[in-house]
C-alpha cells in the first residue's frame, strides 16, 4: 500500500511545474510526506540549509549565528556556529531545541550533527552531538500555539502552553516568546508593553519594577543585570509552537 501511495505521489508530481512543486515543498506535512516515500527533490544539503534558515531569527535574537560547513559521506551534518550564541543563557536550549528539530525534520537519514564554535574552528575543536545534544529529546515539549499569530506588531500577550505562563511579542514580521517572569523583581510580567529604545530597538518594561528588557537580543536587561528567560519558537508541521521546558510541560 505504501509503494502504492509513492507511485501515485511520483505520478502528480510529474506533471505539476516547478513553480508548484516549490509551493508544495513550503508545507511541513507535504514535504515530511514526500520524504518518506524517497521523492523530495532537494538534496540533504540543500534541505538542511532552508531548515537552518527557518531557526537564523531566532539564533539572531540571541547574537548568533549558524552555517552549514558540510554534510559527508556518512550523513553527518557539520555546523558552525558564530556570534554570542554559544555563550549565551540560554544556548543549549537555543541548539537542542531549535537547531537539532529543525535539522533532523527536515533531514532525517543523518547519522550525527557536529557543531564547531567560530573562534575555535582554526584548531577544530567540535562539539560532538552526544555532548551538544544530550538531553535535546528530554529537554522540552513543542507545544502547539497557532494563536501566537494573531499578536499584531508592537503588540505584547500572555499565553497559557502547557503548564508555563509566556509573554509573546510581535516585532515586524518575527514573534519573540519568554517565560513569564521578571528576573529582577521576580514578577509577572503581565501588562508589560513595548516602547522604543534610544537606537530605536524595542524594549519590553516590566510593570513591576520597571527593568528594561531588549526583547529582540535574548530578553537583556538594558539598564542592570539579568535575563528573560526566551523560549523557541518554530512553525512545525504548518503550525507556530513553542518549547517548553520538560519540568514543566512533562
Amino acid at each position: 500500500m505504501v509503494d502504492l501511495y509513492g507511485a501515485g505521489l511520483r505520478r502528480i508530481l510529474a506533471v505539476l511545474d516547478e513553480a508548484t512543486v516549490q509551493r508544495l515543498l513550503a508545507d511541513d506535512l507535504v514535504a515530511s510526506l514526500l520524504l518518506v516515500h524517497g521523492l523530495h527533490p532537494h538534496d540533504v544539503a540543500t534541505r538542511v540549509a532552508g531548515a537552518l534558515d527557518s531557526v537564523r531569527p531566532y539564533l539572531g535574537s540571541h547574537g548568533g549565528d549558524v552555517r552549514l560547513l558540510e554534510v559527508t559521506a556518512e550523513a553527518v551534518v557539520r555546523l558552525e556556529l558564530t556570534g554570542s550564541c554559544r555563550s549565551c543563557p540560554s544556548s543549549s536550549v537555543t541548539l537542542e531545541l531549535a537547531v537539532e528539530d529543525a535539522v533532523r525534520a527536515a533531514a532525517p537519514e543523518i547519522t550525527a550533527i557536529e557543531v564547531i564554535a567560530a573562534e575555535a574552528a582554526a584548531d577544530s575543536a567540535v562539539f560532538a552531538p552526544e555532548t551538544l545534544f544530550a538531553h535535546v529529546r528530554s529537554g522540552g515539549n513543542w507545544i502547539g500555539a497557532p494563536e501566537l499569530a494573531d499578536l499584531a506588531a508592537g503588540e505584547v500577550g500572555g499565553f497559557a502552553l502547557g503548564g508555563l505562563t509566556v509573554l509573546a511579542c510581535r516585532v515586524g514580521d518575527e514573534i519573540y516568546v519568554y517565560r513569564d517572569h521578571c528576573p529582577n523583581c521576580d514578577r509577572t510580567l503581565a501588562g508589560a508593553v513595548l516602547h522604543r529604545g534610544i537606537d530605536g530597538d524595542p524594549v519590553l518594561r516590566c510593570p513591576g519594577c520597571r527593568a528594561h528588557f531588549d526583547v529582540v537580543h535574548h530578553g537583556a536587561r538594558l539598564d542592570g543585570g539579568g535575563h528573560l528567560e526566551p523560549l523557541p519558537v518554530l512553525v512545525r508541521d504548518g503550525e507556530l509552537s513553542v518549547a517548553i521546558p520538560v519540568e514543566v510541560g512533562g
